[in-house]
C-alpha cells in the first residue's frame, strides 16, 4: 500500500505545473532520488523549504554545472508470530527495521554523477538475511549521460544503479525490504513519444554485513537484458522483453549446479479510466546443473474503479507459477528471480514458485492523501510434486511430494498516509490460515503486522 502512494506520487514528474500555468514547480520526491531535478531551485522565489539551498547548490555562473544533496530515512516496527510458517522452529518476533540513505548529486553540462550511500539495520531481529540488514555501504554510484538523438533521447548509465520493470514481480529494486537491490550495469535506454528501446548488462550486487563497504558483484551472478515498450497498443502499453540469468551453485529441490536461464516476457497494462488493468507473463528455459529447465509464470492485478466520494476501487488479484513435477527428465520449478515482496504481502509467505493465487481486494482513499485496502488471498499449490515456498524462493521442509494443493489462505490490511511531499507513515496486517499440508510438514498460522514511517528530503 505505501508503494500505491508512491507511484502515485512518481506519476508527476518534477517539469510538470501542478497550479495549470507554465512555471516550473519544485520536483516531487522519487522512488530513485537520481531522477529528480532541482535546478529549478535557481529561482529565488521557489525556495520555500528549510535547507534548500542544499538541494541546489550552483557550481559554475551560468548555472549548468550544481550539485545537489538528499536523505532518506525508513522506519518499520515488524512483528511476526511463526516466521516462515514456523518451520523449522523459527520463533515469533518483534524487531525494528532501519534504512538510512544519503545520496549527492552532481550535474555538469548534461552528464549527471550520482552516488548514494545506504546503512541498514535490523535491532532485535533472531534470523537477519542479507536482504534485512547492511552496514554502511554504496547503494549506488554511476555516471549518466542524456541527450538528443533523431526524433528521441538517448540514455546511458554506467554503475552502480537500481533499476526495476512493471510491478517488480520479476525485476525489482526490492524496496519491501530492508536492503534494496542494485545491479552494477551498463543501461542504454532510448526514447521516443512512442516507442522505448532498453538494453542492459548487469551483475547483481551481492549483500554482506560483515564490515562496512563489502558488497559485491561478480561472475557468479548475472543478469542481462532487452527490452521494447511501446505507447498506446489499443487501451493499454506493451513491453516485451528477453533476459539472460546465470547464477553459480544454484540449489533447488532436484536440481543444483550452474544455473541459466532464458527468460521471455510479455507485459500489458493500463492505469487510466474506470477499468486497469496489468497482465503479465514469462516463460523461462535453460538448464539447471545440466539438467534441463522450463518454467512459466502468469500475473495479473485488474480494478473497476467506481467515480463516487473516497474513489473506491474493486479489483482482482490472479497469479499463478510453475512447479517441479518430477525427479528426472526437464526441471519445472518458477525462479521469481528478483522479486518485490511488497507485491504479494510484506509477509513474505507468498511467491512465484509452485503457486496458484487468487486475491479479491477492495481500496479506498477517504480524504486527501488516504489510502485503506482490505483484501482476501487464496494459495494453491501447482503441484504436489514440489514444495510451498516463501520469498524469494525458499522452500518450506518437508512439503515436497506431500499433502494437498490448498496451501492456506489469508486476509490482508493495509492503511497509507502520505502525510505532506516529505512524510508517510503506514501499516499493513496479515492473518494467514495455514491448510493442511503445511500444518502436516509442522507450519503453523502466521499473524505479521508492521508500522512504519518513510522520510525524505
Amino acid at each position: 500500500m505505501l508503494l500505491l502512494l508512491a507511484n502515485a506520487a512518481a506519476a508527476q514528474t518534477q517539469d510538470t505545473p501542478t497550479d495549470g500555468s507554465n512555471t516550473p514547480q519544485r520536483p516531487t520526491i522519487q522512488d530513485q532520488r537520481w531522477e529528480e531535478n532541482w535546478s529549478v531551485l535557481a529561482d529565488p522565489a521557489l525556495q520555500t523549504e528549510p535547507l534548500d539551498a542544499l538541494k541546489y547548490i550552483p557550481l559554475s555562473p551560468d548555472g549548468q554545472v550544481w550539485l545537489s544533496l538528499g536523505a532518506n530515512a525508513r522506519e518499520r516496527m515488524e512483528s511476526v508470530s511463526n516466521p516462515n510458517y514456523g518451520t523449522p522452529g523459527e520463533k515469533s518476533n518483534t524487531y525494528l527495521l532501519d534504512r538510512t540513505e544519503v545520496d549527492a548529486d552532481l550535474r555538469i553540462y548534461g552528464w549527471q554523477a550520482f552516488v548514494q550511500l545506504q546503512d541498514d539495520r535490523a535491532p532485535g531481529k533472531l534470523i537477519v538475511t542479507p536482504a534485512d540488514a547492511d552496514r554502511l555501504d554504496l547503494e549506488e554510484a554511476f555516471l549518466a549521460h542524456v541527450g538528443d538523438l533523431g526524433d528521441g533521447v538517448l540514455k546511458v548509465r554506467i554503475g552502480r544503479q537500481e533499476f526495476a520493470f512493471d510491478q517488480q514481480r520479476f525485476v525489482s529494486d526490492r524496496d519491501g525490504a530492508n536492503v534494496r537491490q542494485a545491479y552494477d550495469a551498463i543501461w542504454v535506454d532510448y526514447e521516443t513519444p512512442s516507442w522505448r528501446i532498453i538494453s542492459f548488462v548487469s551483475q547483481p550486487v551481492q549483500y554482506k554485513n560483515d564490515a562496512m563497504f563489502d558488497d559485491y558483484s561478480d561472475q557468479s551472478l548475472q543478469l542481462d537484458g532487452f527490452r521494447v515498450e511501446r505507447r498506446d497498443v489499443g487501451p493499454g502499453n506493451l513491453a516485451v522483453y528477453y533476459l539472460r540469468y546465470k547464477r553459480d551453485n544454484a540449489k533447488f529441490i532436484g536440481a543444483s549446479g550452474t544455473e541459466q536461464r532464458n527468460a521471455f516476457d510479455a507485459h500489458y497494462a493500463n492505469d487510466h479510466g474506470p477499468v486497469v488493468f496489468d497482465i503479465e507473463a514469462m516463460i523461462q528455459e535453460g538448464s539447471i546443473g545440466g539438467r534441463p529447465a522450463l518454467a512459466w509464470a502468469f500475473g495479473e492485478r485488474s480494478g473497476y474503479q467506481f467515480g463516487a466520494p473516497w474513489s473506491p476501487e474493486l479489483g482482482l488479484q490472479i497469479d499463478a507459477a510453475s512447479g517441479n513435477t518430477s525427479s528426472h527428465g526437464t526441471f519445472g520449478t518458477f525462479n521469481p528471480l528478483f522479486p518485490n515482496a511488497w507485491y504479494f504481502s510484506l509477509a513474505g509467505l507468498t511467491t512465484y514458485a509452485n503457486l496458484v493465487h487468487v486475491k479479491p481486494f477492495f481500496s479506498v482513499a477517504p480524504a486527501r492523501g488516504w489510502m485503506l485496502q482490505a483484501a482476501l488471498g487464496f494459495q494453491w499449490r501447482e503441484t504436489t510434486n514440489d514444495a510451498v515456498y516463501t520469498i524469494p524462493v525458499q522452500p518450506v521442509p518437508n512439503t515436497a511430494g506431500h499433502g494437498n494443493l490448498w496451501t492456506g489462505a489469508y486476509l490482508q490490511l493495509d492503511v497509507a498516509k502520505q502525510v505532506n511531499a516529505n512524510v508517510t507513515v503506514g501499516a499493513q496486517f496479515v492473518q494467514f490460515q495455514a491448510g493442511d499440508t503445511i500444518r502436516a510438514a509442522g507450519g503453523h498460522n502466521v499473524s505479521y503486522g508492521e508500522v512504519q514511517v518513510s522520510l525524505a528530503w
